[in-house]
């Protein structure tokens, strides 16, 4: 499935909210922040999840370490993008381990943390 510009967390203040008013789960090499988007942060009719990668330089490494690790990240969440509730904004920040792992088990991680998400935004508040 087609990973489309209007997925993507571009705002300060959605990175922010996720951070601040979302809910953690922990993946081993990632951190996975979800919120529910609220009617206001909605792009057009898009019924679809929203994403941001970050990696940082000092949990991750240089510029090619984080590259490589928001590659995976991204790439994770197009194919499985269909695991996540529609109404959710996922936060995906990187770890320093996270490009140790074998491209399979950031899968599998990412699906165990999948079937963790509520199914219905209203219940995450």
């Amino acid at each position: 499935m087609r990973f489309r510009a209007e997925q993507h967390l571009r705002r300060q203040r959605d990175f922010r909210l996720a951070r601040e008013q979302g809910r953690r789960i922990e993946c081993g090499g990632f951190t996975l922040w979800y919120v529910a988007r609220e009617n206001g942060n909605v792009v057009g009719a898009l019924q679809a999840p929203r994403v941001g990668v970050v990696a940082s330089t000092a949990a991750v490494g240089g510029a090619i370490q984080r590259n490589r690790a928001k590659r995976r990240l991204r790439e994770v969440f197009r194919h499985h993008q269909t695991e996540v509730p529609a109404q959710l904004d996922l936060l995906l920040i990187a770890r320093r381990s996270l490009n140790q792992l074998a491209f399979a088990e950031i899968e599998k991680k990412f699906l165990e943390a999948c079937t963790r998400l509520p199914r219905l935004p209203e219940a995450i508040s």
